[in-house]
């Protein structure tokens, strides 16, 4: 685990960690080739860590929306809220799972942008909107997702993915985590004609 994984508070030692973090992290860190430093700065209290990770993997898991979506909205919310660490971590997933290597760029520099179909733009205002202007949430922005196409469980979906993530995005600002340098180079290969 890297000791920069956050500026404002410790990262504990693996070994001294619980058992099952200590399986998650190694599982993660096998998957991805390093630890992504969300893990090791979560670490730092191990309840919090587990509802967090849990509920990462329900949304992953058991979603209406394709991944590549599910990205998108985190990377388009990030890029609202200035969230390094998310911007690059999340990013890099963006341009994996949508096989384009400028897309994330798009999204975190201006979502309007960004060269996405009319359905997914509809998504992407939802979450803005839901990040920016909470209480401005109304039925004319359930009914634009319904008719854009998405199911009543996609735009759950959308509201939990935006939900957590303005979470993530504000506690991965208020301990200063730092993206792994490996973040910043994945999915940038051009695409294939």
């Amino acid at each position: 685990m890297d000791d920069d994984a956050m500026r404002r508070f410790p990262v504990p030692e693996s070994d001294e960690l619980p058992e099952d973090l200590q399986e998650r992290i190694s599982e993660e860190t096998e998957r991805a080739g390093f630890t992504p430093n969300v893990f090791s700065a979560f670490a730092y209290k191990p309840s919090h860590f587990r509802a967090f990770f849990e509920y990462h993997d329900a949304l992953v898991d058991d979603t209406a929306l394709e991944r590549e979506e599910i990205e998108m909205i985190i990377v388009a919310v990030s890029g609202v809220n200035h969230c390094y660490y998310c911007n690059v971590a999340h990013g890099a997933l963006v341009r994996i799972y949508a096989e384009d290597p400028l897309l994330a760029d798009q999204l975190v520099a201006n979502y309007r942008t960004a060269d996405v179909s009319e359905k997914r733009m509809a998504m992407l205002d939802a979450a803005v909107k839901l990040t920016e202007r909470p209480a401005a949430v109304g039925e004319d922005d359930f009914e634009k997702l319904r008719e854009a196409g998405y199911s009543e469980e996609a735009i759950w979906d959308i509201g939990a993915v935006t939900s957590m993530f303005n979470l993530s995005n504000r506690m991965a600002m208020f301990a200063d985590m730092r993206p792994n340098d490996e973040f910043h180079s994945l999915g940038r290969q051009p695409r294939e004609e």
